[in-house]
């Protein structure tokens, strides 16, 4: 885990997060609080419909809470920005008319970051660090679903954000390719030691992928436990220990349990 500073990178403060839908309020998360250290790998975990996606959401800046608050170095969050990318689900994110370099550069060029030659140079950099430089002028249709999440990454790695937010990137592929692109994105990690927010709703994921794992409750999110590094480096060896641990926190209310 990253050392811990005065000012965390990324705060997030007794967030409640509501929204309506038609004559109904729903509150999706109450007063959730954790914070992230710069180099950290943070894994939301919880059930379907706790509220971690909408959370990740807030943090993009794309929602507003109603209560709490997101700071980001110390700065609250107000609407999306450069500093916080997101990777989605979906494999249509990227743009099908163009280039797998052209979709890398997309970001950099339309926020005017750098000239469209640095950007050029800066995409060609990121694509050779999700190995797939052979496919720079390839377009999205023709690769697979984990090359695209790949094209995704890369993206995101470009822009060289203060935090990457990703939302169940890998739930969409078969159990191999995810396996793969999990492996993936921590060789990438131990290469270039990014700032990750991951949502999962999968166990192993969470403990394969998390440096720091927040634990959610059912509908609405709270924070149930927070499982800190030196608890995952301990059970290290001892994952289905761990992994009962969890699920009694997720499912405590609850007579029994399918996961």
């Amino acid at each position: 885990m990253a050392s811990v500073s005065e000012v965390p990178l990324l705060k997030v403060n007794g967030v409640t997060l509501r929204y309506r839908i038609e004559e109904k309020t729903v509150t999706a998360t109450e007063r959730v609080g954790f914070r992230i250290e710069q180099g950290d790998r943070v894994v939301l975990l919880g059930p379907s419909g706790c509220g971690k996606s909408t959370l990740l959401k807030a943090v993009g800046g794309f929602l507003h809470p109603s209560e709490g608050s997101i700071t980001l170095n110390g700065r609250r969050v107000e609407g999306p920005g450069p500093d916080r990318v997101m990777v989605f689900q979906e494999f249509d994110q990227l743009l099908p008319w163009k280039t797998v370099k052209e979709n890398v550069m997309f970001g950099l060029t339309a926020s005017r970051t750098l000239s469209k030659r640095e950007a050029a140079e800066r995409a060609l950099e990121s694509i050779r660090t999700v190995h797939l430089e052979k496919f720079a002028d390839a377009y999205p249709h023709t690769l697979s679903g984990g090359m695209k999440q790949r094209v995704a990454i890369a993206r995101c790695l470009a822009m060289k954000p203060d935090i990457i937010l990703m939302d169940e990137p890998f739930a969409a592929l078969d159990a191999l390719s995810r396996r793969r692109m999990q492996d993936e994105l921590l060789e990438l990690w131990n290469e270039n030691r990014f700032t990750m927010l991951f949502v999962t709703h999968s166990i192993e994921e969470a403990l394969l992928l998390g440096s720091r794992i927040v634990v959610m409750s059912p509908h609405p999110g709270r924070v149930a436990e927070i499982l800190e590094a030196e608890q995952l480096n301990e059970a290290a060896g001892s994952h289905p220990e761990i992994s009962e641990r969890i699920k009694r926190v997720l499912f405590r209310d609850a007579p029994e349990y399918v996961i």
